[in-house]
């Protein structure tokens, strides 16, 4: 009854929030806590995308990070989701963003460009086994699945490798169609050792095939199409028109792809709420313009890296409550100030800033003080950094690289800017310390790593080197070296 209930608002039935682990994996502990929320904020699933996060095993073994889950951890995640009555959908590529498998010197041999670790060869048969083998291993963690995603999006350079020039040589062959034949091996794969799971492709390779090739292909009926865009200003008119193709050229269903963070900027700290929000209510009117059946869900992805090479983007704590206002916009079928109430109390906050970045109200969420600080790091760290730096008359006219290098200092300019200096670091020290003990309960030793060296210390070291410099400069001056 409650699923009937809930499609009525208008929304989609099936919500998954996506967890990306191949960057700032949650440890399993946080994660533990987390699904709850998630549940109460109207997630009906989760759409787990493991990459190198998942406890591969036997020749698989390289593909596994140092950080890795344990079998044990997957467990623990998987039977807290059931008890939460989420259901769970893993995502592994298998053709494109392989990054992961293919930048090992095991598996290099399998790339499609002999330089580049992102694709595939579509054409080796040992192609084929990487990919069952990394389907079993991932299939044999969980239990009853309905679907199971293989990604297939971005297969940047097919059609470049030498094997493939040689095929596309041929009669009538073409890149499209060495893309559908891969998709349907890896999804016939599927079917035939599990039939009662139904993959899911990302559909951006689908979209500019023809109608005449895709249903000549086998494969509509093999997958469900993801048709995913992050636009705030996604054109409704355009995905009505892109559905219809597919349900012509005999797809049964398809599903929609927004994002609730990790889609505006490679290097984003904060998540701009607006901006996702635009992108669900967008989403609603696709899924009112279109018929009723042909929708299976709508997955919240929450990227954490654009690729596996690149930094980080937001932290999934940060973008809780973003995640929280477009599950409860496609729970309720749009938003309002009583959905706005709403997640205000589930979050534990007082008031959520939809239009510019959080203020630092404290929330009572898993995860609320990596907001708060990361928000105070964010906004205040390099401008106060800058400032005394760059904008200071006193360190740029009494204290410039030059005077630094030669520990020049005038006694009197010293007073006006060292407490200043001194006073700047300490707070700052403190902010971070905080930081880092909060990080470090939520994600494994290397993010929180990774996290400071990229979003801290380029500031924090400037302002050290000051201070230090600042010593040094009043040192050689007592010990008589004042130039």
């Amino acid at each position: 009854m409650e699923a009937e209930a809930e499609a009525e608002a208008g929304g989609p039935r099936r919500r998954l929030v996506h967890l990306d682990l191949k960057g700032a994996p949650p440890r399993a502990s946080y994660l533990l806590e987390v699904l709850p929320l998630l549940r109460a904020l109207g997630a009906t699933g989760l759409l787990l995308e493991y990459e190198d996060t998942f406890p591969y095993a036997g020749p698989l073994e390289p593909l596994r990070a140092p950080h890795a889950y344990s079998p044990g951890e997957v467990r623990a995640v998987l039977s807290q989701a059931r008890a939460q009555g989420l259901e769970v959908v893993p995502l592994v590529q298998t053709f494109g963003h392989m990054e992961f498998v293919l930048k090992h010197k095991e598996f290099a041999h399998l790339r499609e460009v002999k330089v580049f670790p992102n694709a595939l060869n579509p054409h080796r048969e040992e192609s084929q086994a990487l990919v069952r083998a990394m389907i079993d291993q991932v299939m044999a963690l969980h239990e009853d699945l309905e679907w199971f995603h293989i990604g297939c999006d971005e297969v940047y350079y097919l059609g470049e490798g030498e094997e493939s020039k040689q095929w596309l040589q041929q009669q009538g062959n073409t890149p499209e169609k060495l893309w559908l034949s891969h998709v349907k091996a890896v999804a016939s794969c599927v079917s035939s050792s599990y039939p009662a799971v139904t993959p899911i492709v990302w559909d951006d390779m689908l979209r500019g095939i023809s109608e005449e090739t895709l249903a000549g292909s086998g494969v509509p009926q093999l997958v469900q199409p993801m048709i995913w865009d992050y636009a705030a200003d996604l054109d409704v008119e355009d995905k009505v028109h892109l559905i219809e193709k597919y349900r012509r050229c005999g797809f049964s269903k398809v599903w929609f792809a927004s994002a609730f963070k990790g889609a505006t900027g490679v290097n984003q700290s904060l998540t701009l709420i607006g901006h996702h929000l635009q992108n669900h209510l967008q989403w609603l009117r696709v899924a009112s313009s279109s018929p009723a059946d042909v929708l299976e869900g709508i997955a919240l992805t929450g990227w954490q890296r654009y690729d596996h090479f690149s930094v980080l983007c937001e932290l999934l704590p940060v973008a809780i409550p973003s995640v929280a206002v477009c599950l409860q916009t496609l729970k309720n079928g749009g938003y309002s100030a009583k959905v706005k109430e709403h997640v205000e109390s589930l979050l534990g906050m007082s008031n959520l800033e939809i239009d510019n970045f959080m203020s630092a109200s404290l929330g009572t969420f898993p995860g609320s003080k990596i907001l708060t600080l990361v928000t105070q790091v964010s906004f205040y760290l390099k401008p106060s950094v800058d400032e005394l730096l760059e904008r200071n008359r006193y360190v740029t006219g009494w204290f410039s690289p030059y005077h630094r290098k030669r520990k020049i200092i005038h006694p009197i300019i010293m007073h006006h800017f060292q407490p200043d200096a001194v006073s700047l670091l300490t707070k700052w020290n403190a902010v971070v310390q905080d930081l880092q003990a909060a990080m470090e309960q939520v994600f494994p030793e290397c993010t929180v790593e990774e996290w400071m060296e990229e979003n801290v210390h380029p500031s924090l070291q400037k302002l050290q080197q000051v201070v230090d410099d600042l010593d040094k400069a009043i040192h050689a001056q007592s010990q008589g070296h004042f130039h």
